[in-house]
């Protein structure tokens, strides 16, 4: 009954990223300046991002091809394995089979290089000096930290407050990679002093950070800003996951029922569903696809889908998405790169489509989940993974109920060896369920721009 290992080999590294925008049956919605209210243009976008980017973001061929130099450092950890979970079945006395997509082999330990890499080329191409970023639990600025070293440029990365201090592991991986990292808000940015004069115990949020970011990037013509999530180039770059993930289900001779995967902003769920979904637009197999998101940042499930600003200052265009309101600062959950007030526009978009249904779990029952899957497949997941391992043991569970004997694939984004603390929490019963309340959803929705 042991983990089977299915593996590809380098020459099959995907060669093209896949832009699910090619197969929607509706367009995504525009975005909008915030100033005037009218859709943008590429050229409202050059303060914070390179052409190359800028043409990714508003794309709407399906293939778009990735460079040599990028698919050559892909090469360090991709084709990424793809394991067939027995001993998880077997614990689960499940007839389901279970799939999972292991990202934490990259050197940052998550699939988040797949874009920072990208995103770095595309920078370093365009004479860009530094780049500026936020991050929450870490795993985002670990992975841009890491690809600014590769391309030798200068990252200065704003962390969330409450995952500066939960996580300095993660803080000390990037300083080690050369990054310069900032606690946020902070008094370095009008937008974190402003933050900071109203609330001065702020623990942050990715909003916030974010704000800061775009700010100092925005004053800097040698200075661009990276997003690890939510914009559309992003999701993009992560579809080598999926298109991976297909081969090796060929090679396992299996195709999935069922796809889980965590959601924050959206990247990961999106580098894992997409290729399957766009498959199926096209006409291919069917399959459903969960998103799996925190009770105490609930976007998908208890916010609204409506244009909302990206960060809290303001100082991003409007796009249209699920959002909890730009003003929404979570609890400090320990799944903080999923800690974020929205959901990355296609995401979304496919929510709204009924495309992929999504769900908010509790933190316990992550953790629970967690340290199952890890007492059978001998791998911690990282916080934000839990969610999407707690969704696959639910549905594993609803097949041992019906006998159905359902091929389920989860997208395990990230290994746990810097959150450490939080599992120590855990097992000391220190940790509680949360959820924001009705009225903190309220007050922040009330906050959204009128458009």
């Amino acid at each position: 009954m042991d983990t089977v290992k299915y593996l590809l080999s380098e020459q099959q590294i995907p060669t093209a990223w896949y832009n699910i925008q090619a197969d929607l049956p509706a367009p995504l919605p525009p975005v909008l300046h915030p100033g005037t209210g009218k859709p943008i243009s590429p050229p409202d976008l050059t303060p914070l991002f390179p052409p190359a980017l800028i043409e990714q973001e508003v794309s709407l061929e399906r293939w778009i091809e990735i460079p040599e130099e990028v698919r050559d450092i892909y090469r360090q950890w991709r084709p990424t394995p793809l394991y067939r979970a027995r001993r998880l079945e077997k614990a689960l006395d499940t007839p389901a089979k279970i799939y999972y997509k292991y990202e934490g082999v990259s050197p940052a330990g998550s699939h988040k290089p797949n874009t920072a890499v990208a995103q770095a080329y595309y920078n370093k191409q365009a004479g860009v000096k530094r780049l500026t970023t936020e991050t929450g639990a870490g795993q985002w600025g670990s992975s841009l930290a890491f690809a600014g070293a590769l391309f030798g440029l200068e990252v200065l990365v704003y962390m969330v407050k409450v995952s500066y201090n939960q996580k300095p592991y993660r803080r000390a991986l990037m300083e080690t990679y050369g990054a310069r990292v900032v606690a946020s808000p902070s008094e370095e940015t009008h937008a974190g002093r402003a933050i900071l004069a109203e609330y001065p115990d702020s623990t942050g949020s990715l909003g916030i950070a974010i704000s800061e970011a775009v700010e100092v990037a925005a004053q800097d013509e040698e200075t661009k800003y990276a997003l690890g999530s939510v914009l559309n180039h992003v999701l993009l770059h992560q579809t080598v996951i999926g298109q991976e993930a297909l081969a090796q289900l060929e090679m396992a001779g299996d195709y999935p029922d069922i796809i889980v995967g965590c959601t924050g902003g959206g990247s990961n769920f999106a580098g894992i569903a997409f290729p399957f979904l766009g498959a199926k637009l096209r006409g291919d197999r069917d399959v459903e696809i969960i998103a799996v998101e925190p009770a105490a940042c609930p976007t998908l499930t208890r916010g609204r889908y409506a244009y909302d600003f990206g960060d809290t200052a303001h100082l991003t265009p409007l796009v249209k998405m699920h959002t909890l309101g730009s003003t929404f600062v979570p609890e400090g959950v320990h799944a903080g790169g999923l800690r974020y007030h929205g959901m990355g526009p296609l995401v979304s978009h496919v929510v709204e489509l009924g495309l992929a249904e999504p769900r908010a779990e509790y933190q316990l029952g992550c953790f629970a989940a967690g340290v199952t899957f890890a007492k059978a497949e001998g791998i911690l997941p990282a916080p934000e993974a839990n969610h999407a391992v707690k969704g696959a043991i639910d549905e594993a569970l609803k097949c041992k109920e019906s006998g159905e004997g359902k091929v389920i694939l989860f997208n395990l984004c990230g290994h746990g060896h810097f959150d450490m603390q939080a599992y120590i929490d855990y097992q000391a019963g220190m940790l509680k369920d949360t959820e924001c309340s009705s009225e903190e959803v309220a007050m922040a929705l009330a906050g959204l721009p009128s458009v």
